[in-house]
């Protein structure tokens, strides 16, 4: 079964499409079969692997009423075993043209269907927002991840995240599980980082995990050379983090399949 996991905080400047692009390398770099979908209109999460002209049509002519085949759009990245599914700006017109549309929220799941064999790990980059495009993501995922920065105003805002997270286990996607909150653009010297992350703990317990992503200008810097971090600097903190971050998602993934197997078979 593939694993696909959408990456999701309304909030911009989270960390979210970081998280995304080193995440989904770092288990591709695990031999395991990957495929990145920028579900952003912002489209940072493609312009990290290829420019604007090498990106004929994006992730918008699949979810538009054009139609596009998912496959058509996917292209292999310079990371091994690392596939994206690019967006482009076009994708901002999709709330506007689905608005209405009984099926809106399953065109990406709907999109997916033949793909669960050709992948073990299906990443999801969606929009700061909690509009079409981030709802079909959520219906379209086995697990949501929640990127929470280490700030004063942590989770300003994530009760209307879970609450959406809710309403759609409630209805279009019962198997939807949280996999974890991650805690990004920690600083380890300041004593509201260290606030910050007892206030995301106080909120959502074990749900947290033990992988935190450290403030690294190579984070920041690595996309702008079209790198994920693990060539850009791969003894930097950033790549260590989100190598150990990999083995904590791969390691819940398979514990919550074992558990899930064992529920069916009771």
């Amino acid at each position: 079964m593939t694993a696909i996991v959408a990456i999701t905080n309304q909030k911009g400047g989270v960390g979210k499409t970081t998280t995304a692009i080193n995440l989904a390398a770092a288990i591709a770099r695990r031999k395991m079969r990957t495929l990145l979908i920028d579900l952003d209109p912002q489209a940072n999460s493609s312009l990290a692997f290829f420019d604007v002209a090498e990106m004929p049509s994006s992730m918008f002519d699949v979810l538009s009423e054009q139609r596009l085949d998912v496959r058509e759009v996917i292209r292999e990245t310079k990371v091994a075993q690392l596939s994206l599914a690019p967006a482009r700006l076009s994708l901002a017109k999709l709330e506007q043209q689905l608005v209405g549309q009984f099926d809106a929220p399953f065109k990406l799941k709907d999109a997916l269907v033949n793909l669960h064999k050709d992948y073990d790990f299906i990443v999801i980059d969606t929009p700061p927002a909690l509009g079409i495009l981030t709802v079909n993501a959520l219906v379209a995922s086995t697990h949501l991840l929640i990127p929470v920065q280490a700030s004063y105003f942590a989770i300003e805002g994530t009760d209307d995240l879970v609450e959406t997270y809710s309403r759609i286990r409630a209805r279009p996607n019962p198997d939807l599980k949280l996999l974890g909150v991650l805690i990004t653009l920690f600083d380890r010297r300041t004593n509201i980082a260290k606030d910050a992350v007892n206030q995301i703990r106080s909120v959502f317990g074990t749900s947290l995990f033990k992988t935190r992503i450290s403030r690294n200008v190579r984070l920041e810097e690595s996309p702008a050379y079209r790198q994920t971090i693990f060539t850009f600097a791969p003894g930097s903190p950033g790549a260590q983090e989100y190598r150990k971050l990999a083995e904590e998602v791969i390691t819940r993934v398979q514990a919550d399949r074992v558990a899930r197997h064992s529920e069916d078979a009771a």
